[in-house]
């Protein structure tokens, strides 16, 4: 029979471990074999091809799967549809309370400002987002500490595509289209930036458009008016595929240049022939299939998981490459996952290029952009081709 002293060694050694096993069972959304992830996104309204990022996500995250996951867990997705408006999205974000470990690609700049405050409130990470980055540059460092981005400025890009176009195009008449709010306005302030920066050229007209919108021949005729030579473009890419086509329908076609928002080449299938010798800043934090070696080899892997996703590749790959930051970020956290395993695992990216897609890669404890440049292309036969070297900003935060 068990002496006393015997029993009592077990119950204390029992006791002293129950608070490491609670501990760990009290992290939402990691169990010993899985770690879930919570996607809001717009699968249905007007932006709703942007929400095949979502699907170039689970696609990257069911390959890791098939490698065996990471430290022994495989990766779940929690996606849910928020129309591209700000109120679904909260309430999204909401019910994944509880249920997920980190957020991955929310994606609206409206979103973003709804949301900015919920991941330090609620301790969930938040990797990547997609939408105007000086969103994050306001908030104060300790509410930061859960928001990593890999994502352009539009302020940065706005001028670098102003100053191409000055520079590059021989642009003097510029008229910026524009979708009206926080996305579009800071394209605004970034064309006058480049302006004033290059010291030439002018910018003659600005002409706003309202998400719900449908009908733009009015703005195109407005943009005609100007006498604008080149015209940049921030909008959805279904509204920037009907403007150009507007454009088009009155002959008026000058030099077009756009926010790499409109970069998947599935613009020509909705623009039409209109698209062609578009001009496109493209993004630091991701490539481009059928132009880049990198990207074929990481889109091959997608289309293997879905291959609904041929077609839409850009945008598929441009969410994988956001689940790879997650997975590096997993990697560097090693078995023993909480919020702030992560986010000490995420600091420890350096100069890292994910599957060799983009430009490299850099978090820290004081920084939070990770990736901040843009490569001019050109919409030329159906295909997006880069025809500069990326340009590295500064990061903002």
């Amino acid at each position: 029979m068990m002496n006393v002293r015997s029993l009592i060694l077990i119950l204390a050694t029992v006791f002293f471990l129950l608070p490491a096993a609670a501990g760990a069972a009290d992290v939402p959304g990691v169990t010993d074999t899985e770690v879930v992830v919570g996607v809001s996104t717009p699968l249905s309204g007007p932006a709703a091809l942007w929400g095949v990022t979502a699907l170039g996500m689970k696609a990257w995250a069911d390959y890791v799967n098939d490698q065996g996951g990471v430290n022994g867990r495989k990766i779940k997705l929690i996606i849910k549809d928020d129309g591209y408006n700000p109120a679904r999205a909260l309430t999204n974000l909401q019910e994944m309370k509880g249920e997920v470990f980190a957020v991955c690609g929310l994606l609206g700049t409206a979103i973003l400002n709804a949301s900015k405050e919920f991941f330090a409130e609620n301790q969930i990470p938040l990797i990547t987002a997609y939408g105007d980055v000086r969103i994050w540059v306001k908030l104060p460092k300790e509410k930061l500490k859960y928001v990593f981005i890999a994502y352009p400025d539009y302020e940065d890009e706005a001028d670098y595509i102003t100053k191409y176009a000055v520079n590059k195009l021989g642009s003097e008449k510029l008229a910026l289209f524009y979708q009206n709010d926080d996305y579009g306005k800071m394209a605004m302030s970034g064309v006058e930036l480049g302006l004033k920066e290059v010291g030439k050229g002018q910018l003659i007209g600005s002409i706003p458009y309202e998400i719900t919108e449908r009908a733009l021949g009015t703005h195109a005729l407005k943009l005609k008016e100007t006498g604008a030579d080149s015209v940049i473009v921030y909008a959805t890419p279904t509204h920037g595929a009907l403007i150009v086509k507007e454009m088009a329908k009155i002959g008026y076609r000058p030099k077009v240049l756009t926010t790499f928002t409109l970069g998947d080449p599935i613009m020509y299938n909705i623009a039409g022939e209109a698209w062609e010798g578009t001009y496109i800043a493209l993004p630091g934090n991701s490539g481009v299939p059928g132009a880049d070696e990198a990207a074929d080899k990481v889109v091959e892997k997608l289309l293997k998981y879905d291959p609904k996703l041929k077609g839409k590749e850009y945008l598929a790959l441009f969410g994988a490459v956001s689940m790879m930051h997650f997975v590096e970020g997993l990697k560097n956290a090693g078995k023993e996952l909480t919020p702030e395993t992560l986010i000490q695992g995420m600091e420890k990216i350096k100069d890292w290029t994910p599957e060799a897609v983009g430009a490299p890669v850099t978090y820290g404890p004081d920084r939070r952009l990770g990736v901040n440049a843009s490569r001019m292309s050109q919409a030329r036969e159906g295909k997006h081709v880069p025809i500069e070297e990326f340009t590295i900003f500064k990061p903002r935060f």
